[in-house]
């Protein structure tokens, strides 16, 4: 269940109305909502396997800088050639698909195909940090890139909320 209040934020945040919405799964220290869990299928009946989403754009824009600057690159080359952090991608990954078909089963509905890809390139790339940082954020310990980008990352909340949030206001003011 969310709030009107978080609603109203990651509206703010995204710039649209948020589909399939769950719950808050990560809060930026600042207090607004940083990460959603959505749901495995919008309620139209379309897949939506991005399970964590991250919401804050002063987030989402540093990250966008770190990966920008070519980390993934030598994430990529690290997990070919380091066995120990493959298992511990693989893991995540296998966490992601666990918990994307217990929310499809908490919710009564049927889970994504075997198969569907879980997030951020897992278990074989290191395609978006976003996703991955997302995944960290909800469940901190779980992913090992997740881990590496957030501790990489400057403190994007330090300057302030990302929007402001008035629960009477129909329009939050957003500061990118």
């Amino acid at each position: 269940m969310i709030e009107a209040r978080d609603t109203a934020a990651v509206a703010a945040q995204l710039g649209r109305e948020p589909r399939g919405v769950r719950r808050v799964a990560s809060r930026c220290p600042c207090g607004l909502p940083a990460v959603i869990e959505t749901a495995p299928r919008l309620p139209d009946g379309t897949p939506f396997p991005t399970l964590f989403y991250l919401t804050c754009p002063k987030a989402a824009s540093a990250i966008g800088t770190l990966e920008g600057g070519g980390v993934m690159r030598d994430m990529q080359d690290r997990l070919a050639a380091d066995p120990s952090l493959s298992a511990g991608y693989t893991a995540a990954h296998e966490d992601y698909l666990r918990r994307r078909g217990a929310a499809a089963r908490e919710d009564g509905v049927e889970p994504l195909p075997e198969g569907t890809q879980s997030a951020g390139g897992m278990p074989e790339r290191v395609k978006c940090l976003h996703a991955l940082v997302a995944h960290e954020l909800a469940v901190p310990g779980i992913n090992p890139f997740g881990r590496e980008a957030l501790d990489a990352l400057p403190e994007w909340w330090r300057s302030g909320p990302c929007v402001a949030v008035d629960p009477d206001d129909a329009e939050p003011e957003v500061d990118r």
